[in-house]
């Protein structure tokens, strides 16, 4: 068995430790060092982490896949959408040496709500129940990963995650 596997929980906690590392570390080479970083005691509407900079306060639903897997979409919380600035960043990382290598954005620009989720496609269960049928998710969406767009900087994420457009 793979560590990535049996130990996925604490690889999940360590990728988003490290996100959260390099974005600080932007904030304070950026010299302002204004970004506030914030964790949900609860996690009721699929936010894994709150950031806050610039006044653009973002409820931030982490994904993670390591670099080469065939993960072709995403679960996301539709509760999300409710949130300022609700957004998914998907972190693709080495699995040998847990460098984050690419971030792919879904969400709306700095300081918009998240839209998207209302056509998305209501996800299933992975299990089927005792009839062999998968039941719906009802608060769960899939997103797919061509609907994402992806940065290969913390920098450039960190940007439309704070940068208004206009």
């Amino acid at each position: 068995m793979s560590k990535h596997y049996e130990q996925s929980s604490f690889r999940e906690k360590l990728i988003e430790h490290l996100f959260i590392g390099e974005i600080l570390k932007l904030s304070w080479l950026k010299g302002d060092c204004q970004l506030e970083v914030m964790k949900p005691e609860v996690d009721h509407a699929g936010c894994d982490v709150v950031l806050e900079d610039k006044n653009i306060i973002r409820h931030i639903q982490l994904k993670t896949s390591k670099l080469g897997a065939k993960a072709s979409s995403q679960k996301v919380n539709v509760r999300l959408a409710n949130k300022p600035s609700g957004c998914i960043v998907w972190i693709v990382f080495d699995e040998d040496t847990l460098e984050l290598c690419s971030f792919y954005f879904f969400g709306a620009e700095a300081g918009k709500p998240l839209t998207g989720l209302e056509n998305a496609k209501v996800a299933k269960h992975t299990k089927a129940n005792a009839d062999g049928i998968k039941a719906e998710r009802p608060n769960i969406r899939t997103i797919n990963k061509g609907q994402f767009v992806r940065y290969d900087s913390i920098e450039a994420l960190y940007n439309v995650l704070f940068i208004p457009k206009s």
